[in-house]
This record gives structure tokens, sequence and C-alpha cells, in this order.
């Protein structure tokens, strides 16, 4: 299901601009009707969507904000790089324009981009 609502999308990302678009299952949530069309940042959300299913929804959140704020402690508050080394969001940024990744995206492939972050400060 698909709500475009620059509204709805500004409150729950507390006004920030950068944020196009949003998947919280089982809605994406677009800032307007041009992003919702596009179809790398459709890709990206369903690949958030997959992501969420596979860790039955709400663990999928816990699990995301965790790693977001071991991120934000680890990288002294700079939210930018702290977002883009969640698992998830590496693996729907590398995936994005790979319209055919869902298809034969293996079960918790995020996993792999996880232990990746671990390898790389260990």
């Amino acid at each position: 299901m698909r709500i475009v609502s620059s509204f709805l999308l500004s409150i729950l990302t507390f006004n920030n601009k950068n944020v196009l678009a949003m998947a919280l299952w089982p809605v994406v949530i677009y800032r307007n009707k041009k992003t919702s069309e596009n179809t790398v940042i459709q890709n990206h959300e369903k690949i958030h969507h997959r992501q969420q299913i596979e860790l039955l929804i709400l663990p999928f959140y816990i699990w995301y904000f965790i790693e977001y704020w071991v991120g934000m402690f680890g990288c002294k508050f700079k939210h930018e790089i702290a977002y883009r080394n969640i698992s998830f969001e590496m693996e729907a940024y590398e995936q994005e324009r790979n319209m055919g990744y869902l298809k034969n995206r293996p079960y918790f492939s995020n996993w792999k981009y996880f232990k990746l972050k671990i390898k790389k400060h260990a």
C-alpha cells in the first residue's frame, strides 16, 4: 500500500526533508507523487518490507534502532553516518538499482552487511 503525504513523513522523520520515503509495514509513505513513482526509491522500500517480514516486523524495528543508536554513539552523533551504517540500509542502498534483486534475494541477506560492519570494527 502506498501513501503520499509530505505532512505525515515530516512528522515521522522529525521534519527531516532529506527523507523521501519510509517503509512502515504494510505501507510505504512517500514525500510526494514524484518520489512515489521513482522505481529506485520503490525498490529500496520494497527491500525494507522484505527485511521487516523476515524479522516479523517488531524485531526489525528494535534491531534497526539499536544499530542506529550504537552507530550514533560510535560516530559522535552524526546522523547521516549512523543511518548509512545500519545493516538494513546498507543492503537497501547497495541493491536499490538492482530491480531483480528481490526475486533471488536469500533470506536474511542484511546479515552479510552486519557481519562486514562488525569485521571492519574488530
